[in-house]
């Protein structure tokens, strides 16, 4: 039986000095996969992005081939190798398809990088500008957990669709409603949950909001411990996770099993209207998770009132979850490729600030049933 308990709030309060990079917000999410042209034609049809930029042979890029699409705010980046010797090609042939890098905008990428790298940050690229017609494309960028890194990007000099060797693409998308990214969640090795939440505090001058233990989040079998840091503005959230001992193999221990090093476990993306949004993914074939039935007929007593039918919450298998300031709505799809590890979430925020603590034991139980099914448990 999982136990809930509630979150641990850290009184840490947000100064000028701790929010020292002055993060606008996420520029994109640039996946490494292995086709390209495949994984866009996924993002398109299944999620509604739509693709707005190339990057490939025929601009001059003899590296790699990529495309750019884009949802509401939400702006992802999927490129694959031409060739076995570049290090995305080693990147993928260790991971399989996996997020790569997370952008982030700020005002001057050189200040950014000089920050965090004399706090401690390994540094990837130096301050680097690319250049076209279109003006000056400014990026940086420092190692995170695993083989993510964090680049810098500075695009206030450039008018290009994304940046130099991209072209355009006149593409039209019938859009799921996905608007902005919410969070994305980390996962890293048994005992170095505290490393990573120190690190981001130190180097990037995120603060600690919540914490979940392995009481929090357990079952009969496994368990995983969670810390969610966030940046000055709390616009970018990056969750951080670690499993606990258990009689058996956690979500989070099979993920690192899979992927051969911690990395990015699943993007949370918003949407203003969640069933609108389930009812577009499901009739484009999308995947979710489904909780048992009996979930839906303690909801109406456990979260209250809420605006969405409640029929419509069952049928979609939509959770539910409320907090002091309002209550928010959440599913999460299957992997979103053959290996078990990345996976997606769609989230519907009606005031609530939280992660959905009601929904631990549904959702756990569900993924633990995932696991057994693929033997992995």
């Amino acid at each position: 039986m999982v136990q809930v308990k509630s979150p641990k709030s850290v009184a840490r309060p947000i100064t000028e000095e701790a929010d020292f990079l002055k993060l606008k917000n996420i520029d994109h999410v640039h996946f490494y996969v292995g086709n390209a042209k495949h994984a866009m034609y996924y993002w398109w049809k299944a999620y509604g992005f739509r693709p707005v930029a190339y990057s490939g042979l025929e601009t001059g890029n003899r590296e790699f081939a990529s495309y750019v699409l884009e949802s509401g705010h939400i702006r992802f980046v999927l490129s694959s190798a031409y060739g076995p010797s570049s290090s995305l090609a080693a990147h993928h042939l260790l991971h399989g398809d996996g997020v790569k890098v997370i952008a982030l905008e700020v005002d001057d990428v050189e200040k950014a990088f000089e920050a965090t790298t004399s706090r401690g940050a390994r540094p990837a690229w130096e301050p680097r500008e690319e250049r076209d017609e279109n003006g000056r494309y400014r990026t940086s960028a420092i190692h995170a957990y695993g083989d993510v890194l964090h680049a810098f990007v500075d695009r206030s000099e450039y008018s290009g669709v994304f940046a130099p060797t991209y072209r355009p693409l006149e593409m039209e998308a019938n859009s799921a409603g996905l608007v902005a990214i919410d969070h994305m969640v980390g996962n890293v090795q048994l005992g170095k949950m505290n490393y990573w939440v120190n690190w981001y505090h130190q180097v990037m001058g995120f603060r600690q909001l919540l914490h979940f233990d392995d009481k929090d989040i357990s079952t009969e079998y496994s368990a995983l411990m969670s810390k969610v840091m966030e940046n000055g503005t709390g616009r970018i959230k990056f969750p951080i996770n670690e499993p606990a001992e258990g009689k058996r193999k956690s979500q989070i221990e099979e993920y690192l099993d899979y992927y051969y090093s911690p990395g990015v476990q699943h993007i949370a993306l918003q949407t203003g209207d969640i069933i609108a949004t389930m009812e577009k993914l499901h009739a484009n074939g999308i995947e979710f998770l489904r909780v048992p039935d009996a979930y839906y007929d303690l909801l109406p007593e456990r979260v209250g009132k809420i605006k969405e039918n409640l029929q419509s919450i069952r049928e979609l298998g939509i959770l539910v979850d409320r907090d002091d300031e309002g209550y928010l709505l959440q599913v999460f799809t299957r992997p979103i490729q053959d290996r078990p590890t990345s996976f997606v979430e769609i989230i519907q925020r009606r005031g609530a600030r939280g992660f959905g603590k009601g929904n631990f034991k549904a959702l756990f139980e569900s993924l633990e049933l995932e696991q057994e099914k693929r033997g992995n448990l």
